[in-house]
Parts: structure tokens; sequence; C-alpha cells
């Protein structure tokens, strides 16, 4: 990209810092709010005094959550190509770092730009059911996660406190946790009308839940995580992102280690996908069942075989999708 200006943005909660590049040396850097407004008038300021055109300005950012939505907000209504990149490729496309700090980070994403632009893939915003539903389920976890911490103290702690002071503690935590059992009751409502309202959400549901093992909250977890099956082409890149991918660890003749998955994955869709594959290990029939059994009487390692459960749960969700038909397993 000759005559092109890159634009690294070092993203926190409270500010944002920029660098810009042009020609391989800094001309620009300045700190601006995280909000909408304010990161609008920088871009509009650089356009101004620098004469450039959006065509000719890549912005540069690592994928840290919820604090990017201003700027993708900002860039959207500037109609800039905004690039969202996980923080490990920069990180270790780097090279060995001494010190850290937001000007340094920002001038490091804006030299990653530049190197890497064959690389770039331009973030777009998912759409408004799928930005609910994220905002929704991230929510519902953190009051599940509370309930669960609730009703672990109610059973660990009951023989090792005064009575009288243990059912003092048990009616203020039930009257906690029947709290949470409510808002979770109306997030879970309030997901499933945002699904309903959508014909093509609605018909993914339904595909998704006739895939043996697939229930509701592991159908609606991978509508989001996959954007609604538009993120990843095939279950296969999905399974390298959800930590189900197994990979060889050999080097020379001296370390041979069997395949394994990775540990950078997105832990919460793991987990759900594990628990689907156990549920799947403890029914009393199925195709998928059947597998696990076969392969346990070869002598395969339990939690490798319930690893390609996981894979197998993976790709027919996926299929489903793709053609549209609901799940029909060849055994009955």
């Amino acid at each position: 990209m000759e005559d092109f200006y890159f634009i690294g943005v070092d993203v926190s909660k409270k500010k944002l810092d920029f660098c810009v590049m042009f020609e391989g040396k800094v001309v620009y850097e300045e700190k601006t709010a995280n909000h909408q407004s304010a990161i609008m008038s920088l871009i509009y300021h650089l356009q101004e005094d620098y004469e450039i055109a959006g065509s000719r300005m890549l912005i540069c950012a690592e994928h840290t959550g919820q604090y990017t939505f201003p700027l993708a907000c900002a860039c959207k209504a500037m109609e800039c190509r905004l690039w969202l990149e996980n923080p490990a490729e920069i990180k270790y496309s780097s090279g060995v770092q001494r010190g850290k700090n937001d000007k340094v980070d920002a001038k490091r994403i804006a030299v990653y730009a530049r190197r890497f632009q064959d690389k770039v893939h331009y973030y777009e915003r998912p759409t408004e059911d799928i930005e609910r539903l994220k905002q929704l389920e991230s929510e519902r976890t953190l009051y599940v996660s509370d309930l669960a911490k609730y009703k672990a103290q109610l059973k660990d702690q009951k023989d090792y406190m005064p009575k009288t002071l243990f059912e003092r503690k048990m009616k203020r935590l039930q009257a906690l946790m029947d709290d949470l059992v409510e808002a979770i009751n109306a997030i879970t409502d309030e997901m499933e009308e945002v699904i309903s309202a959508c014909p093509a959400l609605s018909r993914q549901m339904e595909l998704l839940m006739s895939v043996d093992g697939v229930g509701r909250v592991v159908a609606t977890n991978m509508i989001i995580a996959t954007e609604a099956f538009t993120r990843f082409d095939d279950s296969r890149k999905f399974n390298c992102y959800a930590g189900v991918a197994p990979f060889s660890y050999s080097s020379g003749s001296s370390q041979h280690s069997k395949s394994k998955v990775s540990h950078r994955a997105d832990k919460t869709i793991k987990r759900l996908l594990h628990l689907a594959a156990v549920a799947i290990t403890h029914k009393t029939g199925g195709e998928l069942k059947m597998y696990y059994e076969r392969k346990v009487a070869e002598g395969k390692n339990r939690m490798s075989v319930i690893n390609a459960l996981r894979a197998k749960i993976v790709s027919r969700m996926f299929a489903v999708i793709k053609r549209n038909e609901i799940y029909r397993p060849f055994l009955s």
C-alpha cells in the first residue's frame, strides 16, 4: 500500500493512544478519550491536517473486547478501515520487548499494520441482534457464576460455624440467590425474544438443537461465537478457535510428545462443548455414544475420545447450518 497512512491505536478503558506512520516514519502521536465523539474528532482533524482520504488510512488496534466498541463505532461513522487484531499476534511479532507504555504500544501496532498489511482483515461489526445477545449472555454468565458461588457457601460452611449464625447467613444468601435466579430467568426470556424475532436466528437455533448433545445454551453461544455462522468458513477453523483441534509437538530427535490441544482458545465455548460431549457419554444410545464406547473399548484415552466428540459435535453443527437441514442420525 503505497502512499498510505498506518494508524496504530492502543486501547485502554479511559483513553486511546494514536500513532500515525507514513512511509515508515512516525508523523503524529496523540491521546484522546475513549468516547466515540472524541475519536471521531481526532480522525477528522487527521484527515483535514494531512489531507488524508478515508481510503488512504488503515486504523489497527488490538481486539480487547468491549473497550474497542467506541473505536468501532467511530470508524464506521467516519467510513474508515478498521483492523482489530488478536493481541497475541501483535505481541509475538514484535520481537524482544524491553519496557512497556501506551505510547510505545501504539507505535508497535502501527509498525505491525505496515509490516503485515498483506494479512489485513477489516473488521465488520456484528448485527444488532448478535451484539444484544452477546451482552445478555455475558451478563447471564456473570449471574450464573455468582449463583454457583453462593450455593457452594451453603454446602461448604454448614458444619464449620454455629448453627444460629449459619441460619442467618443462609437466609441472606437465599435472598440473594432468589434475586439471581429471577434475573437469570429474565435475561433468558429476553434472549429467547431476540432469537424468536429474527427468522434467521430462530432457524439456526432449531437446526443446532437437532444435533445430539446440543441444548439451548450451547446453541446460543455457538450463534454468538460464530456471529450467526458468518465469522468462520468451516468447522476446522472453529475447532482451532475453540481449542478442540489437536496439534503435534515435536522437534528434531529429542522431543516427540503426543498431539494435544492448544491452551489459546475461547474457554467459554470450549467448556460448553466439553459439557455437551460429557452429556453424550452418559446417554443410553445414539451414534455418538456408540462411537465413544467403541473407541474406549479399543483402548483409546477417554479424554482424547471426549475431545473427538467435541469436534464431531462442532462438525455436525456447521453441517446443519450449511445444508439448512435438521440433523438426522444414521442410527435410530
